[in-house]
């Protein structure tokens, strides 16, 4: 088997309805662009507010992806 390397970035995605929906934005913008997605981890959570109420769900998330860059 070969060795592989894989880079992991963080996104943060949002929604107005759920984190999970705010995760899901977070990997599918992400897919747009990458490749070889392979892990996706929510490594926290939290709300944004406007005036004591809830405004948007945020979803921080750790995601990896086999990396090909040269050198």
């Amino acid at each position: 088997m070969a060795e592989s390397v894989y880079k992991v970035i963080e996104l943060v995605g949002t929604s107005t309805e759920s984190w999970e929906k705010a995760a899901k934005a977070a990997v599918d913008r992400a897919a747009k662009s990458l490749r070889d997605l392979r892990v996706a981890e929510v490594v926290e959570q939290d709300l944004q507010l406007k005036d004591g109420k809830v405004e948007a769900y945020r979803a921080k998330v750790k995601l990896s992806f086999k990396y090909e860059g040269g050198g």
